[in-house]
């Protein structure tokens, strides 16, 4: 039993959900008990996140839903046909494909019925992105690619190490603030957040008011990852350096962004936060909300580049 309710069983060629033609391993998911072929040809992703696990594991989806939030992200820019956006996977589409897997988030669940009966379908439980090595090693084991998994996690970690190394004493002595402007709201990005992960692993503080585990912040904001501030909480936001992004899917909302923006940075009480004063406030693009191992070597590009070569 996988740690994140997949379970792997040592069976050759067994009846799937639907026919198959070659050897394959049963697993069961939070949807079901699907075989999963031993040698993937026309894999179907659903979600963003199980297309870049796929890309980071070796594999090569034929089809996927894209998000903006990949757009960033050279590895996933491949040319898999787009089959939707927004979360939303166009059956018909990925019935005309002929896949012979098709994998997704467990969130696909209300629609599994209909994608099991064109392909067999595996569906990996994922609560929040702090999760994502856990459940990019449980997917690789799934999907028979556990050695390829286990070499990008080692090779993120290993980097991560460097990154420590070229630091030297002072990431555990530097706070990082990481904040997300929304709309309507600010966010602050707290420990056990997918960015908050990479954090951790490479060594850096965060300030106070964000260093609190998932299970904490479930509790008192009633999310595992983030929770908003208002104008007068803004030093909570405040470190040796913040993180700042934004992002949204439309024109529209990204034009509001901007004048929040334009007006945050004109806000007195934001110019007397000591990283905005010494010119430490880094824009950072979506890929830090990711949620794999491709985003996660992305941001630690950024923490090389602003806090070793710009250093």
């Amino acid at each position: 039993m996988l740690t994140l309710g997949l379970a792997v069983a040592c069976q050759r060629s067994p009846q799937p959900e639907t026919s198959a033609t070659a050897d394959c391993t049963v697993v069961e998911h939070p949807a079901g008990t699907t075989c999963v072929p031993e040698e993937i040809q026309r894999l179907v992703t659903l979600d963003g996140v199980a297309f870049e696990y796929a890309i980071a594991a070796g594999l090569d989806p034929i089809a996927t839903v894209f998000s903006d939030f990949q757009a960033p992200l050279e590895p996933l820019m491949t040319d898999a046909q787009e089959i939707g956006k927004g979360g939303e996977p166009n059956l018909e589409a990925i019935l005309a494909l002929k896949p012979d897997l098709i994998v997704g988030q467990d969130a696909h669940q209300g629609i599994y019925p209909q994608l099991a009966q064109i392909a067999p379908t595996l569906l990996v439980p994922f609560e929040h992105s702090g999760q994502w090595k856990e459940v990019f090693l449980t997917m690789g084991t799934a999907l028979n690619q556990a050695a390829a998994t286990q070499a990008a996690l080692d090779a993120y970690q290993a980097r991560a190490a460097d990154f420590q190394a070229q630091m030297g004493v002072r990431p555990n002595e530097l706070q990082a603030s990481v904040i997300r402007l929304y709309p309507d709201t600010i966010n602050l990005y707290l420990k056990d957040s997918f960015c908050g992960t990479v954090l951790q692993d490479a060594g850096l503080a965060r300030p106070p008011a964000q260093d609190i585990g998932a299970a904490e912040a479930k509790q008192r904001f009633g999310n595992s990852i983030q929770t908003s501030i208002s104008r007068e909480l803004f030093e909570q936001a405040d470190g040796d350096v913040i993180f700042l992004w934004t992002g949204e899917n439309t024109a529209e909302e990204n034009a509001r962004l901007q004048q929040k923006l334009d007006a945050l940075e004109r806000d007195p009480l934001w110019q007397q936060l000591k990283a905005v004063q010494a010119g430490r406030v880094y824009r950072v693009p979506s890929y830090w909300i990711g949620s794999g191992p491709i985003a996660a070597n992305a941001v630690l590009d950024d923490l090389f580049k602003y806090l070793v070569e710009e250093s």
